[in-house]
């Protein structure tokens, strides 16, 4: 079974970019995908966030809806924006530089949006 591995490098809200890779992801669940959030992207990560202010929907809600979706979030992505592993949703597993770079390795495709 091929994979694919999303990188996704762009803060959850202000473009389309990650609304796009959620849904591009989610498509491919049963292919065998991983959404691999690094620097601005972590912020996609973030458990509580209200997105009401903004008239746009809760991105990380959708993390919730598809448990089955794994995602990796950059600790050093996380370290160098002050954010703490605890601030995570819980459904994201933090992975270091090798383990990042391993998960892109392993996989058949990586889509960099």
């Amino acid at each position: 079974m091929k994979t694919v591995f999303y990188l996704q490098d762009s803060a959850p809200y202000g473009s389309e970019k990650v609304y796009g890779a959620l849904n591009a992801a989610i498509v491919c669940i049963k292919m065998g995908v991983t959404l691999g959030l690094y620097e601005d992207g972590v912020y996609l990560a973030l458990a509580g966030q209200n997105s009401k202010p903004l008239g746009v929907p809760n991105l990380a809600d959708i993390l919730y809806a598809y448990p089955d979706l794994n995602v990796l979030a950059h600790e050093p992505s996380l370290n160098a924006r002050g954010l703490m592993m605890e601030s995570l949703i819980e459904t994201v597993e933090l992975v270091d530089e090798i383990d990042f770079l391993n998960a892109m390795e392993a996989s058949d495709f990586v889509v960099l949006l």
